[in-house]
């Protein structure tokens, strides 16, 4: 199912940036030459359609205080779907792939801690009997999905708006606002989503125990900390049309990996650039950079651009594409 041009609109322009007013839809629609009822019916269309995977605020689970990895398993084929039911039953685990690769299951824990990621590490090790590798972040060059639908509905990866993009990137240290109970509340009124009702901020204030401005406040606060990255529209790629899900891996040496993360990062097809530890001899690659394309050759034409832009500088590179969607709730922490 394709979006209409309304829902198009709404698509492109608010991945973020969604305001922080009493009656912020009615501004929206007016942005959009809609009536606010009829943009309220389009984003629940499009939640219901699943072209949304979500509307609101997007959390940074590391600057929440929580702790955040990337793992990955190898899972004997005639295992793999008793090892999925048990590794998806952990609330830890955020999304989960499956990739074509030795190392075929790989998924993302978001934990209440730092300390808590071994223990919920060692815990699926207990489960599953198997090895779990685990690769945190060691830095990050960049993250920003954004996606711009043309008439044909078309979808491809555009850069975060400007304005956006500065503000996230101007966010300061993680320790520079601590959340308190009421925060806590909010952000737990407000991580799976905000309510599609004209005073969203109010009746999260009334479920809050608090005012309408102590919820704009607060939500404000944690935009501007960097606690929140965005507020807006999360797409999903894969109803859009970006069904090629391709992790490209990269070994660099250490001592380069800063400045061709930096380069990879810049690229406008990349969504997501880390760097993350080796696991010798199993795994020998340091740089990951998502992309994402229509079809493989589109992202195999895309990883190719970046082995020609590293070069010499680059020792061996693959890209892992993700064969199945085997979880995808999002990251959650309690209040």
């Amino acid at each position: 199912m394709s979006p209409g041009e309304l829902e198009r609109s709404f698509i492109n322009q608010y991945q973020g940036g969604f305001p922080v007013l009493e009656q912020p839809f009615r501004m929206v629609a007016a942005d959009l030459g809609c009536s606010e009822n009829t943009l309220l019916d389009s984003i629940r269309h499009l939640l219901d359609t699943g072209l949304l995977s979500r509307f609101g605020p997007l959390y940074d689970v590391v600057k929440l205080g929580g702790g955040l990895t990337l793992a990955a398993m190898s899972v004997p084929e005639e295992q793999f779907e008793r090892i999925t039911a048990l590794v998806n039953e952990f609330p830890e685990v955020a999304h989960n792939y499956r990739r074509e690769h030795e190392l075929n299951m790989w998924f993302v824990l978001a934990t209440e801690s730092p300390e808590s990621i071994g223990i919920t590490l060692n815990k699926i090790e207990q489960a599953t009997e198997l090895e779990v590798y685990n690769f945190p972040k060691l830095e990050e060059f960049y993250v920003g999905l954004w996606l711009d639908l043309d008439t044909d509905d078309r979808v491809t990866t555009v850069p975060v708006p400007a304005a956006i993009a500065t503000a996230s990137a101007a966010a300061p240290a993680s320790d520079s606002y601590t959340l308190d109970d009421l925060d806590r509340k909010i952000i737990s009124a407000t991580q799976a989503g905000l309510p599609l009702v004209d005073c969203p901020y109010g009746l999260i204030a009334e479920d809050s125990a608090c005012t309408s401005q102590d919820v704009k406040q607060r939500l404000q606060n944690m935009l501007s900390s960097g606690i929140i990255r965005r507020i807006g529209a999360v797409p999903n790629h894969y109803r859009l049309g970006l069904k090629a899900n391709g992790m490209t891996v990269w070994d660099v040496a250490d001592e380069q990996a800063e400045e061709l993360g930096m380069q990879i990062g810049q690229l406008d097809f990349v969504s997501h650039c880390y760097l993350r530890p080796r696991h010798l001899p199993v795994w020998r690659y340091n740089l990951f950079a998502m992309v994402h394309g229509h079809t493989r050759d589109e992202v195999n034409s895309k990883a190719e651009y970046i082995a020609s832009m590293l070069g010499d500088n680059c020792n061996a590179h693959e890209t892992l594409f993700s064969s199945a969607i085997l979880k995808k709730t999002g990251m959650r922490l309690a209040a």
